[in-house]
């Protein structure tokens, strides 16, 4: 084999091997990715099923409620227009309160209820996740939208615009 014939062996089999690594990295990344998805989206089908995704929202007041064996936790994450179901078994953080901000990621199941591996809480009291407060942020203009379309029509509108 001559010189020339040995040299493009080499850089082929180095292209080869670092494309062959450039696929592991991108597996392992694309798997260990998890998508942030409101509420509402969640509510719109916009989920994907059977891969996590975080959801995140305010935690509904008095919708906190634990069951017996003390790490089975059952809440609900709401962007206010649209409520979801967590359920999630563990230690909960020492900042996670009814009515402050949260972000948990897992998978939704077939009956509409989002089963979490890991739930986060804000970190001081001024603090949302940027996406949650996004969410928030977008049914409340949908809200006063949907109240100034009301009473545009001369209705009156229904408790809870």
């Amino acid at each position: 084999m001559k010189t020339r014939h040995k040299k493009l062996a080499l850089i082929g089999g180095g292209l080869a091997v670092l494309a062959i690594i450039a696929a592991l990295v991108l597996n392992a990344l694309n798997s260990n990715i998890a998508l942030y998805i409101s509420p509402t989206d969640v509510a719109a089908g916009k989920a994907p099923q059977g891969k996590p995704f975080r959801i995140g929202g305010l935690v509904k007041e008095g919708s906190l409620a634990r069951q017996a064996d003390g790490v089975t936790i059952r809440f609900v994450v709401t962007d206010t227009e649209h409520d979801i179901p967590v359920d999630y078994k563990g230690i909960l953080p020492d900042l996670f309160q009814e009515g402050k901000g949260v972000v948990a990621q897992g998978k939704m199941t077939g009956e509409g209820t989002f089963t979490a591996s890991e739930v986060l809480a804000k970190h001081d009291e001024n603090y949302m996740p940027p996406e949650a407060a996004k969410a928030v942020g977008d049914a409340h203009t949908r809200a006063a939208e949907k109240k100034a379309a009301i009473e545009a029509a001369g209705e009156k509108p229904k408790a809870g615009y």
